[in-house]
């Protein structure tokens, strides 16, 4: 816990150095990744919201994800936290922004999506976005603070590379 802190409040310094904001999308955390960011004082200078979007009804009314894309590729794909992402940056007052949707477990798991897969997106402050898959080991709470850290340490290696 105290390391997800820490790297949250890495990410704070950067994003208000460089004057940026910061905004999620979350499906399978359910709002860990904004509940590490607030922890950080201060965090509403560098912070604006966080989606909590775990239906597709609500991925779908909040972000503007197509229905089309959920019933193509289902909610746990590449192509529905990419428009998680775009969705949530654009509903928001931010410039940066990350999305995830995964199977945290118990249950739920398929052949094709076993628990611990998870798709993350993050748009950056140039307006790219990129996307990829996570298959976390564990239990349900591992798989969600995993998915956390690793939201964090991107941001934090990508962010300098996409600053305009």
């Amino acid at each position: 816990m105290n390391e997800l802190l820490e790297l949250a409040a890495d990410l704070g310094k950067m994003l208000k150095n460089g004057g940026k904001i910061m905004c999620t999308a979350e499906s399978c955390t359910g709002g860990l990744i904004s509940g590490f960011i607030t922890e950080i004082s201060g965090s509403s200078e560098w912070f604006d919201r966080a989606f909590i979007t775990y239906t597709n009804e609500a991925k779908k009314d909040m972000l503007g994800v197509s229905g089309a894309t959920l019933a193509q590729f289902g909610a746990v794909s590449e192509q529905t936290v990419r428009e998680m992402v775009k969705g949530a940056v654009s509903s928001s007052l931010g410039t940066v922004g990350v999305a995830v949707s995964g199977i945290a477990g118990p249950t739920g798991g398929t052949p094709d999506k076993p628990v611990g897969t998870v798709w993350m997106a993050w748009m950056y402050p140039d307006g790219i976005i990129e996307a990829e898959c996570q298959h976390f080991a564990g239990d349900r709470q591992s798989v969600r603070l995993q998915t956390v850290k690793k939201a964090f340490e991107v941001l934090l290696d990508k962010i300098p590379k996409h600053m305009n």
